[in-house]
């Protein structure tokens, strides 16, 4: 091999080699970020892990929200009609969040039936509609 092949060989190889490793350290300092999205089901089954920050989502089950009497906690049931999980919750709950919704709670499961969320989102409707069609609407009784 001659000395030009060589040195364009080792400049290949030493690129690939410093990409590597910033590709390593990026994921790296990303992992502890991650948090990956599990249905009550998952939960009930044991695949989430325990102490880890993640997210739960499905839907609040009715008559399951109750409030505590002094501080702003809140229990509440989450279903994917499969299993249910409890969530409990400290904080102010989204104007969105009510019974028979779609939410996404992030936080850490504590055992396979209970889940500590420290944020709590709130779906919305895909069908967004402007307050007066929406008025029009329900005064002729098509919504």
């Amino acid at each position: 091999m001659n000395a030009v092949r060589k040195r364009k060989l080792m400049m290949v190889l030493f690129i690939i080699a410093i990409l590597s490793l910033v590709i390593g350290l990026v994921l790296y300092a990303l992992r502890q970020n991650i948090s990956l999205f599990y249905t009550p089901t998952q939960i009930a089954a044991g695949e989430a892990p325990l102490q880890h920050s993640i997210r739960a989502g499905g839907m609040v089950e009715k008559g399951s929200i109750v409030r505590a009497q002094q501080g702003l906690e809140v229990h509440f049931n989450i279903t994917d009609f499969g299993k249910t999980i409890q969530v409990t919750y400290t904080g102010i709950l989204p104007d969105l969040f009510r019974e028979g919704q779609g939410i996404v709670a992030e936080g850490v499961v504590i055992d396979k039936q209970h889940f500590r969320a420290t944020q709590v989102l709130a779906k919305h409707d895909a069908n967004y509609m402007p307050p007066e069609v929406k008025a029009s609407l329900l005064k002729k009784g098509k919504a």
